[in-house]
């Protein structure tokens, strides 16, 4: 009789040892899975406030430019808010299709990817 307790208390051990293992485990792997987005998403802003740098200064040199064309500064800068202002309206009219649903698609990609094991 003394022989099964034992073997029951082992066993209660090798489940307790396997349980907290394999919550370290999901720990672990879930960890993985934020940095793997954190880095993702912050690479991301990295590199959009980069473009956005381009993108304004571009913008700024293209305002001047047109203004010069147009024969007054402000008049290129007008032109361009303009051409901007109609941009916004056509992507706020598709926002769902074209963004919401794209980001959504990449977080789930990046929070279910499956790394190599290499």
């Amino acid at each position: 009789m003394k022989d099964k307790a034992v073997l029951i208390e082992m066993l209660f051990g090798k489940v307790e040892s396997y349980t907290k293992t394999t919550i370290e485990l999901y720990r672990l792997k879930a960890i993985d899975k934020l940095t793997d987005v954190f880095a993702t998403i912050a690479s991301g802003l990295i590199l959009a406030v980069i473009i956005a740098l381009f993108f304004i200064l571009f913008s700024i040199g293209l305002a001047l430019f047109l203004g010069e064309l147009l024969g007054k500064s402000y008049y290129g800068f007008f032109a361009l808010s303009g051409l901007y202002g109609l941009i916004a309206i056509i992507v706020a009219m598709n926002r769902r299709e074209w963004l919401e649903f794209k980001l959504n698609d990449f977080l789930i990609n990046q929070i279910f990817k499956e790394k190599d094991n290499v």
